[in-house]
């Protein structure tokens, strides 16, 4: 009852204020858009767009055809040339599009983000291998190198004469077998093969036993750490943040604002007609990325989980859309006023919810 009273009210307040306004007359609304706001049940549209739309109508008392266009830009142009009413769809509200002086948007009746598709591809072998041969291994392998070097040639230094039979005179060979107990001491080895007898000798291996415990748990934190960042960051596209899109190919929509995000993150777009259109661009490897608006994207994934694609962890904009009325259009409160009373019950967030889960 309390609804049937608040559409009566919206129509006698609409007959009053806008004489001219015939609530007869079936309104003409332009449709546009991608799954879920625009979809097709056999030859019936629906969507996240046309439900809430068909609600609003309902509240209003007001009958109404759908005529639907190709892009989102044909759809406001409609709007512009007089063909339609108003343009419902996941229209975005820009300042470009306020700014129009023939044009005027209803409050928002959803928010969203802009968001990047990127393929899900794992690296191959020489990605994966790429961080051992990265500065972080390659200077602490370097140092320990060193290290071992230095202490190679003390413990020769200081054996070569009581213990040449373990540490020979000869350098090369004595300075290797000075590195090799070295390195055996590092590793907590221990063959026994080779030992110091000197008391120069004994003092230089017991700083080594102490620095070593110390050097070989700290190299090894180092290299964790190292290998860890570089193979988390491991990415086909290189794509890890919104400021990687610079010079990168990424396929748009036309007719989209998702050209606009394109442009203001400097890659290079590539137009499709439709979001599929777009998709398949990325999954033959023409484009790097797909930019489009998260709930499509989203949608497609939910309905596609086999796709190799995956949603980027950063979001390029955020997005609120709203229906495109003319400007001074008599139907531009009497929808405010029912977009509002649809979101404070909650039954936007209804509608959504069933088609985004």
């Amino acid at each position: 009852m309390v609804r049937v009273n608040v559409a009566f009210l919206l129509a006698g307040l609409t007959a009053l204020v806008w004489p001219g306004l015939s609530l007869a007359q079936a309104l003409r609304v332009g449709v546009s858009g991608s799954p879920p706001f625009l979809m097709k049940d056999g030859v019936a549209l629906e969507g996240i767009s046309v439900q809430i739309w068909d609600a609003t109508a309902d509240r209003l008392n007001r009958t109404y055809e759908l005529i639907q266009f190709p892009t989102t830009e044909a759809n406001i142009d409609a709007v512009v040339n007089g063909k339609v009413d108003l343009a419902i769809g996941p229209i975005s509200i820009t300042p470009d599009r306020l700014a129009n002086p023939k044009i005027d948007f209803t409050q928002p009746y959803f928010h969203g983000t802009e968001d990047l598709l990127l393929p899900l591809r794992a690296p191959g072998l020489f990605a994966r291998l790429r961080p051992f041969f990265g500065w972080a291994a390659l200077s602490s392998a370097g140092g320990l190198t060193l290290l071992l070097f230095v202490v190679g040639n003390l413990i020769w230094l200081a054996e070569r004469r009581r213990n040449a039979a373990q540490f020979p005179r000869h350098y090369l060979k004595g300075v290797g077998n000075g590195m090799w107990f070295a390195l055996v001491t590092l590793t907590t080895v221990g063959y026994g093969d080779r030992a110091p007898l000197s008391k120069t000798g004994r003092t230089i291996a017991g700083v080594w036993m102490v620095m070593s415990l110390l050097a070989l748990s700290s190299i090894t934190a180092g290299l964790a750490s190292a290998f860890t960042v570089s193979l988390t960051r491991l990415d086909p596209t290189g794509i890890r943040e919104s400021a990687d899109l610079r010079g990168k190919s990424v396929a748009v929509v036309d007719g989209t604002t998702s050209e606009t995000w394109a442009k203001i993150y400097g890659a290079r777009a590539k137009t499709a007609p439709t979001l599929n259109a777009a998709i398949a661009l990325l999954g033959n490897g023409a484009v790097e990325g797909v930019i489009f608006d998260g709930s499509p994207l989203r949608y497609y994934l939910q309905n596609n989980p086999e796709a190799p694609f995956k949603i980027a962890p950063f979001s390029l904009a955020n997005q609120t859309y709203g229906f495109v009325l003319p400007v001074d259009s008599p139907l531009r409160t009497p929808i405010d006023v029912v977009l509002l009373d649809l979101q404070r019950k909650g039954e936007v967030k209804t509608i959504t919810d069933a088609l985004l889960q």
